[in-house]
């Protein structure tokens, strides 16, 4: 069965007078979705129906999941097409699980501003080019606490009007746009398929930071996953260089004794800290990808950005000034020798795996002398 088919037939049979008994229509057709082979789902995602147990649901929904990332509604991200109780419109949804959430939240308002906190922090590791057609505020007409909670808990969606469904080939392909939504999502909020514990190494108390637990639990780079975006003639690949140099780095520097720092530091790359070394100062990372060996553009930037980041973000704030680091995804050659003479420690990546520096980045055990 196409998806454009089981959406509208869904949404023409459904009846939630009727329970989810053996023999209603809909509900038959919800609970075959998961043995159906012929929807478009992307690579490593499978599909379930759900209408409710015991007492049909006023808003059927059909789950979509990355298997690497979640195979669960209770908790974690997911996406979903969820009918709204008129069954007029169906909506296309990244979503977080609201389950085990009413356990820590029992009361609903609590639980719907916690669900709108998070989606926003989400909302922030969304590549943009992909996301700005995904603004759509769900409204599935419904005072219940579920629907209302599934309203909340959504991060990015996209509305679909049952009597003007669009073809099949564009349902295939906002679906896979929402699938890289989804590893988005899921990439601000762990690193990339490495699952970490929960928690936060760092609270904020006045001005500085406690750790506690995992050196990785506040790493949480985007996805370094290549992505697509439509233009005119088609269809154009684009690679995640800064996100794959910002996660890779990360990795690398637990190694060296160092914490990295992703969470809550936008708009800076990356922070570190060394507390076995430095109590008091961090090092400020700031990324950069150099495009067709072409390093002053490159090395401009990261100059920019560095100083006004240190100023703004940490001595305007009474913290220590940080020690500055630009690291790039290849050699800047003669820019080493200027980014040191202005403080800036310098790092990039050789011969595909060893981390090569500048002698500040050397002295600091961050990279090895190039």
């Amino acid at each position: 069965m196409l998806l454009r088919d089981l959406l509208i037939r869904i949404a023409e049979t459904y009846d939630a007078t009727a329970g989810t008994a053996s023999g209603v229509p809909a509900q038959d057709l919800l609970r075959e979705v998961e043995r159906m082979s012929d929807l478009p789902l992307p690579h490593g995602f499978a599909a379930s129906g759900y209408g409710g147990q015991g007492s049909a649901s006023s808003t059927p929904w059909i789950g979509v999941f990355g298997k690497s990332i979640n195979t669960r509604a209770q908790e974690g991200l997911y996406l979903a097409y969820i009918f709204d109780s008129t069954l007029t419109s169906v909506t296309l949804t990244l979503q977080q699980g609201v389950t085990k959430l009413s356990n820590e939240y029992p009361k609903l308002g609590d639980r719907l501003r916690e669900l709108k906190r998070r989606a926003r922090h989400l909302q922030a590791g969304l590549e943009p080019e992909l996301a700005m057609d995904w603004r759509h505020t769900p409204a599935f007409r419904s005072k219940l606490e579920r629907p209302r909670a599934y309203e909340a808990a959504s991060v990015a969606a996209r509305r679909y009007e049952i009597a003007h469904m669009p073809t099949e080939e564009v349902l295939a392909e906002d679906l896979h746009v929402a699938s890289l939504l989804l590893r988005d999502a899921a990439a601000s909020h762990r690193v990339w398929l490495q699952q970490l514990p929960e928690g936060e190494p760092f609270l904020y108390e006045g001005e500085g930071h406690s750790a506690s637990g995992d050196p990785l639990d506040d790493f949480r780079p985007n996805s370094s996953s290549d992505y697509y975006v439509r233009i005119k003639g088609g269809r154009r690949r684009r690679e995640r260089l800064h996100e794959k140099l910002i996660r890779d780095f990360g990795l690398y520097v637990v190694t060296r004794g160092y914490i990295p720092i992703t969470q809550g530091m936008y708009p800076r790359d990356l922070v570190l800290r060394r507390p076995a070394v430095d109590q008091q100062r961090s090092w400020l990372v700031e990324g950069k990808a150099v495009k067709h060996g072409n390093a002053t553009h490159a090395v401009r930037e990261a100059v920019a950005q560095l100083y006004e980041y240190s100023y703004y973000w940490h001595e305007k704030r009474g913290e220590p000034k940080p020690h500055l680091v630009a690291l790039f995804t290849e050699d800047v050659g003669q820019y080493a020798e200027y980014l040191e003479h202005h403080g800036i420690a310098s790092i990039w990546r050789a011969d595909g795996e060893v981390w090569t520096g500048s002698p500040t980045a050397v002295s600091w055990g961050l990279a090895v002398q190039a």
